[in-house]
């Protein structure tokens, strides 16, 4: 089992920054691919940035630039820089942590969400 906790979220004006945190605990395989996903009222869940044990990258073309997804395997925590934040950005942001090997297969844990409002 794993357990996913994310803070940093709240209120900016566009421009600001914010960083998000997301700390793990549990049983967590070495094995595995962290991210941030987001999800606006009316819209899907979608992938904001993602990073694997290896620590290679990947972010939505949205966020590409602006944002900066890194982690402290010392302390379990994920943390995602936003800079140069825009009204489009907000949403609840998830922490996703993703199982490989996973004793049902592959496997995914969430987080409970932290709101990120950006105003104009």
């Amino acid at each position: 089992q794993v357990q996913l906790v994310e803070s940093g979220g709240g209120l900016v004006q566009a421009g600001g920054s914010l960083r998000l945190s997301c700390v793990a605990s549990g049983s967590i395989f070495s094995i595995n691919v962290m991210g941030w996903y987001r999800q606006a009222p009316g819209k899907q869940r979608e992938l904001v940035a993602t990073i694997t044990n290896t620590r290679f990258t990947r972010y939505a073309d949205a966020v590409k630039g602006r944002f900066t997804i890194f982690k402290d395997n010392a302390v379990n925590t994920m943390y995602l820089q936003m800079n140069s934040l825009k009204p489009e950005d907000t949403a609840v942001y998830y922490c996703n942590l993703h199982h490989v090997y996973d004793s049902r297969g592959p496997y995914d844990y969430w987080g409970q969400g932290t709101q990120v409002t950006v105003s104009s």
